[in-house]
This record gives structure tokens, sequence and C-alpha cells, in this order.
């Protein structure tokens, strides 16, 4: 470990309230915010990841929102880069890290480091992208149960990665470190069934008012649709709606479905995170 003071960790399922928690908590502490949301890097991407506002941060700095091109690729290894670097310059400024956010594998990759590197596979590679992400997901659970309780099943990407390690490990790699990087307080952000229910599709809803149909139009003009569905279950059926895919009727029920869905995931993760704390 690299620090004695324990890192706050804010976590839990989408629409749980982890960012004004985090804003509660920096104010408390004199901390600054850095954010743990594999889309909130990326600019242009503001209501379908319901990106925190400057009225919202209340003058609490946040760092790794808006730091990346739409266009470009941003990794577990890059997101343990830049917050290692941001944790050691926070602290030498006398301020407390607050870390808050929903992408669990970051959380992974920060404390205790990236698997083994594998050679990607064109071949396979192509196979496995021609292929659902239901697909997918099923093909992990059943070779490597470890690794599917930990990733995301919406994003493609990362589920063909997967695909392609196990592939030639068998499995996902243990990492060598079995104690994390730093001491962590987690906060566990866990909303009743029903609430967190009410809570998705209410936030769903003011995306819709708020114009997130305009935004992913403007996401997919400028990145295409390949990217467009790289970047979210939200840009991903929206886009689908654009194409002509799907209609409008079924595409919010549809999409507050797996979001559902998604959240569900999460919650798993943080039982099991509770249960190892």
């Amino acid at each position: 470990m690299t620090d004695e003071m324990p890192l706050k960790c804010i976590v839990g399922p989408t629409a749980s309230g982890k960012s004004a928690r985090a804003v509660a908590l920096a104010k408390e502490f004199d901390g600054e915010v850095i954010s743990v949301d594999s889309r909130q890097v990326y600019r242009m991407l503001d209501i379908g990841t319901e990106k925190t506002s400057l009225e919202e941060m209340d003058g609490i700095p946040h760092h790794l929102i808006d730091i990346r091109d739409p266009k470009d690729a941003y990794s577990a290894g890059d997101f343990m880069k830049d917050a290692t670097s941001l944790i050691s310059s926070i602290r030498a400024r006398g301020k407390e890290p607050i870390l808050a956010g929903g992408t669990h594998f970051y959380f992974d990759a920060l404390l205790y480091g990236l698997p083994q590197g594998t050679t990607p596979n064109p071949f396979l590679r192509t196979e496995l992208e021609a292929r659902s992400e239901e697909s997918l997901m099923n093909e992990i659970r059943e070779r490597d149960p470890r690794r599917a309780s930990k990733i995301d099943p919406n994003n493609k990407r990362r589920l063909v990665r997967a695909l392609e390690i196990i592939a030639e490990h068998g499995q996902v790699p243990v990492r060598e470190n079995v104690l994390p990087r730093y001491p962590v307080e987690w906060i566990v952000l866990d909303i009743e069934r029903d609430e967190l229910r009410a809570r998705i599709d209410s936030r769903l809803e003011k995306a819709f008012e708020n114009g997130l149909i305009e935004e992913v139009e403007r996401v997919r003009a400028y990145v295409g649709d390949d990217r467009l569905n790289e970047l979210g279950l939200e840009y991903r059926m929206v886009g689908e709606f654009l194409r002509g895919e799907r209609d409008q009727e079924s595409l919010l029920p549809a999409l507050s479905a797996k979001l559902w869905h998604y959240a569900r995931h999460q919650k798993a993760w943080l039982r099991k995170l509770t249960k190892s704390s």
C-alpha cells in the first residue's frame, strides 16, 4: 500500500446519488472529486451519462470529466495511471481525494492493477464482434464465472477483450497484487429495489425531456455508428431508433429495462464487495 490514509470511494448502482454524495463529502473533508466513470471522461456525452454539471459541482474541483474526445479510447490502464497521479497531487496540496462512480472495473484496476497483457487475435475478434452482448456474456459466465461477476454486460468491447484473454489463458488471469495498492473506506449507496427502479425511470424520462435524442444525433454524426455502439446503452439504443431499427414507443421501456438489468448487476458487485470488506 502506498498511503496510510484510506481512500474514500463512493460506489452504488446507477441513479443512487453518488455524485451528490461526493460533493457533500468533499465539502466536509476539504476534498476534490475523482470521477470513476468510463463515459464521463468523454466530451459531448452529457445527457446520456448524466454528467455532473458545474452547478452540481458547487465549486468542488472534479477530475477525469470531459478529458477525452469521444472518438478516442480510454482504457482502465489510462484510468489507473491518471487516478494514481491525481491522488498524489491532491494529497500533496493537503486535500482529500474522493473517488465516486459506477465503473467497478476502474476501481479494480486502481486498487489491484491489471491482468497480464494478451496479444489481440484479429480473427477471433472479428468472430466475437459479430455476436450479441448477451451471447458474449453467457459464454463468459460459462467459461470464467469469476470474471463474469465483475464485467459490464453491456460493454461489448470489454466482453470481446475478456473472451480473447480467456481463449489464450483459459480464464482472465488473477492479479499478482492480493492486497490493494491503497487502503479504502468504501461508502456504499444501496437503494431499495422499488425506489431504485423509480429513480432509473425518472432519470431516463428527464434525459429524453432534456434532449437525449438530439445529443445522440450529434454524437452519431461525429463518431459514426460503430463507435456510438461502444458508448453505452443510451447511445446504442437511441442510435437504433435513429437508424429506424426501433420505434419510438418501445425505446423508453426497452432502455429502462436494460438499465435496470445493469443496475442489478452493479448491486450484485456491491453485495460481494460488502461481504469481502
